[in-house]
């Protein structure tokens, strides 16, 4: 199907009953209650921290409820932030005070570590890379890099010694942190496996919520989120030194270095035709359907953002949050 006949999602401007505050980040806009909030994922997408010039149709349906997947699966191992969908574009639940941090963690050297690495550095976070390794390959065993989460601009890159030393956490919360993100990266990387695929790396947002109490909040194991491989090409395309087929945002990533851009002063962001916009829509649907084992229907009511506001009237009215 033609992109341009599916409608997309660029941005909203409620103004919602019992509204406290909006917050536009770079794909999702929250709309803040006294103790709720509502994220809508738009059909916005982001790389190197910038947002892309066209928004790609569905791709707010496929992160909103692969998110909500994931997330119901992962109660067991943390609290979590959801409680409803009440529109396929919208997630709703408690509102948490965020911790300023992702936490980063990475089993095999690929993206943002590979590029360091190519370029002759050792070290990412504090952590060391051994000498010798290959683009794609295992780490000994997976490394936590954890990273600012800037308000504007770019994320930075911090370690775990920095973290403590800046006080931007006590270490019993950070000693959390880091015993979570194992766990959900265990959880994660097997999830993956039943479903063909390696879970290279990926990133948790936490926050604690009106008890104190952790939570994991955001989205969780999504292609904006993570890097996936596919695992039966694996070992034959690092044997071969060849790139991995992947099912993750990093082929967008590729395409802009193909066409000059990384997010650098000075860089101009390229055009992006319709078979660009088509062939990333139908990555972002294939990883849905190979994660969750379900046929994705994209919504057909086709005024996608008078349907997202009627929902969320309902919503406001039903729960008065």
């Amino acid at each position: 199907m033609s992109t341009q006949k599916l409608a997309a999602l660029s941005e909203t401007n409620f103004q919602l009953p019992h509204q406290t505050g909006f917050h536009r980040g770079k794909v999702r806009d929250v709309y803040f209650f006294e103790k709720k909030i509502a994220a809508v994922a738009t059909d916005r997408i982001s790389a190197f921290d910038c947002i892309l010039p066209a928004p790609i149709p569905s791709k707010g349906q496929v992160l909103n409820q692969m998110a909500a997947f994931f997330l119901e699966k992962c109660r067991d191992i943390v609290p979590v932030w959801l409680e409803s969908l009440p529109d396929p574009n919208v997630s709703v639940g408690r509102r948490c005070e965020p911790i300023k941090l992702e936490m980063v963690i990475r089993g095999y050297l690929a993206g943002h570590a590979w590029r360091l690495y190519e370029g002759g550095s050792r070290k990412i976070c504090g952590e060391l890379m051994p000498n010798g390794m290959s683009e794609s390959e295992p780490f000994p065993v997976p490394i936590i890099t954890p990273a600012t989460k800037a308000d504007e601009g770019h994320d930075e890159d911090i370690s775990i010694n920095e973290i403590l030393s800046r006080k931007l956490l006590d270490k019993n919360l950070l000693d959390q942190l880091l015993e979570t993100t194992r766990m959900l990266y265990q959880f994660g990387t097997k999830m993956a496996a039943e479903r063909g695929l390696i879970l290279v790396d990926t990133k948790y947002e936490f926050g604690l919520d009106a008890n104190g109490t952790l939570t994991l909040i955001d989205e969780v194991h999504t292609p904006d989120s993570s890097r996936y491989f596919i695992a039966e090409d694996y070992e034959k395309c690092l044997s071969a030194g060849r790139p991995q087929n992947h099912l993750s945002k990093e082929f967008v990533r590729e395409w802009l270095m193909s066409q000059g851009f990384q997010g650098k002063d000075g860089q101009a962001m390229p055009a992006m035709n319709e078979e660009v916009v088509s062939r990333i829509r139908d990555k972002y649907i294939r990883l849905f359907e190979i994660m969750t084992g379900k046929s994705f229907i994209p919504d057909s009511s086709g005024n996608v953002l008078k349907r997202v506001e009627s929902n969320l009237l309902k919503w406001c009215e039903s729960v008065r949050p």
